[in-house]
């Protein structure tokens, strides 16, 4: 089993940063490739960013692209997005999830994640 908990969401003026981070307990993170994702109220799930278990490959929708950067530790079993230039729009839960992968993939989807966290709250006004 793997534990994922996510923090560092808040309530932040448009154009401003935020990061998150995810934190992960049991199996070895490493094992993992990771994802961000985000769900706003009443639309469905969207994939934000994935990010390699060697943690050199990285892949952003396209609404986030060169805002959002996905970065991780595998020291310290965390994986983190930061948020930059955020919008109305990046309001949402934001959830890390954790897929069994091949070394260097980063994944560009959330299909297939083996565990997730349970969301951290993102609301960017104007």
């Amino acid at each position: 089993q793997v534990q994922l908990v996510e923090s560092g969401g808040g309530l932040v003026q448009a154009g401003g940063s935020l990061r998150l981070s995810c934190a992960a307990s049991g199996r070895t993170f490493s094992t993992f490739a990771m994802v961000w994702f985000r769900q706003a109220p009443g639309k469905e799930r969207e994939f934000v960013a994935g990010i390699s278990r060697s943690a050199e490959n990285t892949y952003y929708a396209d609404s986030v692209k060169g805002r959002f950067t996905i970065s991780r530790d595998n020291a310290k079993n965390t994986v983190y997005l930061q948020m930059n230039s955020l919008k109305p729009e990046d309001t949402a839960v934001y959830y890390c999830a954790a897929r069994y992968s091949d070394y260097h993939i980063a994944p560009r989807d959330t299909n297939g994640m083996a565990y997730w966290g349970k969301g951290t709250l993102v609301t960017v006004s104007l």
